[in-house]
């Protein structure tokens, strides 16, 4: 299947707790465009056998095929939207999915947040966790391959930015994956979402509490265990890779 030069394809590819549905609200509001929360999760969950919360709930949700979920990335979505946001989880892709009949037809945007942070955060709503199940070495590899692809880096945004800045932010943001910045993108109605995953209500229930980006976001590095320092460290050398090609408003 090949893809019309009036259909955008927007991977966004980030890790858990990264303000990803949040940006994913934030694009949900455009109207030439329309959303689709993690793609490939319960395809993830069939192959992995993660025993993650309402696991059979995201299994009979599906698609639980590899391959049909990358059938459905390239397809254009119903009505009159002409871009196509979907909010991937790099820890999601694993070796046995294959990619290549779509990855070049997208454009791949990286949304990337301090590891300290995530894990504070993940930890809160599932203890099993590993670098790994944060994504951040499968992350910096879908960097490297968007890179090679384009012959320069691909967008990368700080979650932390688009908080303590989302107009300036959204506006690089948009810019740079060659879209109108629709003011639009600012605010979204509070509560629950009818693209929202089946398993929203696990996780999402602090963004649904938002109807904007939550304002600055806290500076200080959160205290974490020793277990969990150990992943932060393995982490950061990751996440400060992508880090340098960050979109900054600071000139």
């Amino acid at each position: 299947m090949t893809v019309s030069q009036d259909h955008r394809i927007i991977a966004m590819w980030s890790g858990p707790r990264n303000v990803s549905t949040a940006l994913m609200y934030s694009f949900a509001q455009r109207q030439d465009c329309v959303v689709w929360d993690e793609p490939y999760y319960a395809a993830w969950l069939a192959k992995t056998g993660q025993d993650h919360p309402m696991r059979d709930a995201v299994l009979g949700a599906g698609p639980v095929a590899a391959t049909d979920v990358a059938a459905r990335v390239l397809e254009r979505p119903k009505g009159e939207a002409s871009v196509h946001y979907q909010k991937h989880m790099a820890h999601h892709m694993l070796p046995a999915f294959d990619l290549d009949n779509w990855f070049s037809h997208a454009t791949h945007a990286f949304l990337i947040r301090e590891p300290a942070s995530v894990l504070a955060s993940y930890t809160q709503k599932f203890e099993d966790v590993s670098l790994d199940l944060l994504g951040y070495p499968q992350l910096a590899a879908l960097f490297d391959r968007a890179a090679d692809a384009l012959g320069h880096a691909p967008p990368v945004i700080r979650g932390s930015d688009i908080q303590q800045a989302p107009e300036p932010s959204l506006v690089m943001l948009t810019n740079a994956l060659d879209l109108a910045f629709d003011p639009a993108m600012l605010n979204w109605p509070a509560g629950p979402k009818p693209y929202d995953g089946v398993w929203a209500p696990h996780w999402y229930d602090r963004v649904w509490a938002t109807s904007r980006f939550d304002g600055p976001a806290k500076s200080a590095t959160p205290y974490l265990p020793a277990r969990l320092a150990r992943i932060a460290d393995q982490a950061q050398p990751l996440y400060e890779r992508l880090a340098a090609h960050a979109l900054s408003i600071t000139p």
